[in-house]
């Protein structure tokens, strides 16, 4: 699986760094994504601001030795949509797990993205929501659209172009019937304007 592209130039705002070289293993946040706490973005969690430092100062990461783009939310308990192709890292704090493939091959923007959308869910986690609602298909879940729509619109911030969100919105266990659900959910365009000719 080649990694998401990104268009040239579109890069996380500094102070923002990743630590691409870090084993396998478990980390604090601040040691794997430094700086994430220093952007723009995270004081937009909607939390209060002492939820906000813990949230950078408790948590952490998990870095799995696995192929895959993906990076998740260590459920509490197995959640019930888990199965033989997701075996979760179950864990009773707040931990992000991220595929070692992922951290050291995907571009900068497309980390940023994943980790504000995962810090997200353990914000909503911590209020109490479920982030495994079954009752909702995956691009319809609140949880879902609600983290998904804070990072887009940090990338949208950054000038990222809606070609580039359809493809970051592009996950593999959906279908492109669903994908373009997800997309309309998120405002993202399904395709480019045409570009209208100069009359002559």
């Amino acid at each position: 699986m080649a990694p998401h592209p990104a268009p040239k130039g579109l890069r996380p705002p500094a102070p923002f760094r990743i630590a691409r070289r870090l084993k396998p293993g478990r980390y604090p946040l601040l040691r794997v994504f430094p700086g994430l706490n220093r952007v723009h973005a995270f004081r937009g969690y909607p939390c209060a601001p002492t939820a906000r430092r813990n949230l950078a100062r408790r948590s952490f990461v998990e870095i799995v030795n696995r192929k895959g783009e993906w990076m998740y939310v260590a459920p509490h308990e197995i959640p019930p949509d888990a199965d033989k192709r997701w075996k979760p890292i179950v864990t009773a704090d707040d931990c992000v797990v991220v595929s070692n493939y992922h951290l050291t091959r995907s571009p900068a923007v497309v980390l940023y993205m994943d980790i504000l959308h995962e810090l997200y869910h353990v914000v909503q986690r911590q209020a109490g929501r479920e982030l495994w609602d079954d009752d909702y298909d995956y691009v319809d879940r609140p949880t879902e659209v609600e983290a998904y729509r804070f990072a887009v619109e940090e990338a949208r911030r950054l000038n990222a172009p809606d070609s580039f969100l359809r493809e970051y919105l592009r996950v593999e266990w959906v279908s492109e019937r669903h994908h373009r659900r997800l997309l309309k959910n998120l405002g993202v365009s399904l395709k480019d304007p045409t570009p209208t000719r100069p009359r002559a």
